[in-house]
């Protein structure tokens, strides 16, 4: 279930951390299994990375069910993380949310038709210095506007 490669990338996340302490590597090794799975998380993967980091089965769970940045269902290619936390409320995220929604054509949570994108509506991302805000892949995008999101969403391939 976890690649050599994958393993490989979670070797050096767990070389971080004391020897015995490797399920602290936890949080890295969900992401680089997520990553070569189709973006999303299924019980027999998140198994395996307990079993991988000789950790127990619930610890594995209670971490990527707690955190937002896990995926258990089928997401787009991009996943667009709006930040709907306060200073991102308060500078017109909720607006920009229903303007992605209207733009795509598609509710939040759920995948386009041609399974590009899919918003999601997260907490803070910890950029309350460039509210509004948004998160694909790696990449943020501070100081949202109308414009920005269509500059930005016409470019996704």
């Amino acid at each position: 279930m976890i690649s050599n490669q994958a393993k490989k990338q979670i070797d050096v996340w767990v070389a971080k951390y004391p020897i015995g302490r490797q399920s602290s590597a936890v949080m890295e090794a969900l992401k680089i299994v997520q990553a070569e799975n189709e973006n999303r998380l299924s019980a027999d993967i998140i198994q395996a990375v307990a079993d991988y980091l000789d950790m127990p089965s619930i610890a594995a769970q209670e971490v990527a069910t707690f955190y937002e940045n896990y995926n258990h269902k089928s997401v787009g290619k991009h996943t667009i993380r709006i930040c709907h936390n306060i200073s991102c409320m308060l500078n017109g995220a909720d607006d920009l949310v229903k303007y992605l929604e209207k733009k795509l054509g598609v509710k939040t949570g759920k995948v386009t038709k041609n399974g590009l994108v899919n918003v999601k509506k997260v907490e803070c991302l910890g950029a309350c210095v460039g509210a509004p805000m948004f998160q694909i892949g790696e990449q943020y995008y501070e100081n949202l506007t109308k414009q920005k999101i269509d500059e930005i969403v016409d470019n996704l391939k």
